[in-house]
């Protein structure tokens, strides 16, 4: 393996890191995922393996765990990592904040002092649109001030971006990128991975499949009395597959010398708000379905409206959305039908 041409994914089991790690061998590169199966599958990385035609090279690793990690740095070259390993439910970051500022602060900062020890200079930091908060103007730029955040799990993202900028700025040869994500939705177009949340999700539209697949008796829609078009959420929801492809032309610009800094940050959206309810009805007429849904409470923590500018991202990595609404929410009830065995 060149190691150049070699990417460490951590939590590369999970929703984001099996797209991630399909659209990085697509695109040349040899990948080691490593993950804990905390709140992932190891049957994820069979569905990753059959769309690629290979075996992927796999530790099960918990990234908190440093000398397992050291092993890991030992065995195998790579000079760039991707870190997805963290706990991501911000409810549950309210109730127990301890959880995951250990998990997810420990973790990364493990990562990046092995990358430290062992002199590999490249780190992709997976980042959340939660850092901007309640923005002041949309859409939010990389400039837009970072609010306070408004959830335990958010401030670990906050938190993990300065780490990084103070790394990049501290160790010679230190490169990071942090990329902002909106909303990744959808499925892989095989239908053979896509988004598995354990238990009750915390995202919509794996509510909103398991709802069409009689799993939740109805939909709850948080609020219809914000001030926006039709009083839902307004939200940037991408991709999962253009997500993907947005790291590996963040990996690209790392490996190929094009950083014009040594840290940067990315938006990664599609720069088109859609709301909550339109999001459900665009569902219900892509696949030809009615759900059973009504109006909820506001849900704490909930933003009325944030949604990317895009412009640099697009400009600098040379990669913008591409995938029609309509087809990704598709992609996510074949994914449903296809781990519920439904025809």
């Amino acid at each position: 393996m060149d190691s150049k041409k070699t990417v460490l994914v951590s939590g590369g089991a999970g929703y984001i890191g099996t797209h991630t790690t399909v659209a990085l061998i697509e695109a040349g590169y040899d990948v080691v995922v490593i993950d804990n199966f905390s709140n992932s599958e190891a049957s994820a990385l069979d569905g990753v393996e059959k769309i690629v035609g290979r075996k992927v090279v796999f530790g099960e690793i918990d990234t908190c765990d440093i000398k397992a990690l050291r092993g890991v740095f030992e065995r195998h070259a790579f000079d760039t990592v991707i870190h997805f390993a963290a706990y991501k439910a911000v409810g549950e970051s309210m109730d127990e904040p301890l959880k995951y500022y250990q998990n997810n602060l420990v973790s990364y900062m493990n990562v990046l002092e092995m990358m430290k020890e062992f002199k590999r200079p490249n780190v992709l930091f997976s980042s959340s649109a939660t850092v901007y908060g309640n923005a002041e103007e949309l859409p939010v730029t990389e400039e837009s001030p970072r609010q306070p955040a408004t959830s335990p799990y958010g401030n670990t993202k906050q938190i993990a971006e300065d780490i990084l900028r103070d790394c990049c700025a501290a160790y010679e040869g230190f490169r990071g990128i942090a990329l902002r994500y909106f909303n990744p939705i959808g499925a892989h177009p095989s239908a053979l991975i896509g988004e598995l949340p354990s238990g009750v999700p915390n995202n919509l539209v794996p509510f909103i499949t398991q709802t069409a697949a009689g799993i939740r008796q109805s939909l709850s829609i948080f609020g219809n009395d914000y001030n926006t078009p039709d009083g839902t959420c307004l939200r940037d929801y991408i991709d999962i597959n253009d997500l993907a492809r947005a790291h590996v032309a963040a990996v690209d610009r790392m490996t190929d010398g094009r950083m014009q800094t040594r840290y940067e940050i990315f938006n990664v959206g599609t720069g088109r708000p859609v709301s909550v309810l339109e999001l459900v009805t665009r569902f219900e007429k892509a696949n030809g379905l009615k759900l059973p849904y009504r109006f909820a409470e506001r849900r704490s923590g909930d933003v009325p409206a944030v949604w990317a500018d895009t412009a640099r991202a697009n400009k600098e990595l040379g990669w913008k959305a591409e995938r029609d609404l309509d087809d990704t929410l598709r992609s996510a009830w074949e994914w449903e039908k296809h781990i519920r065995h439904i025809q």
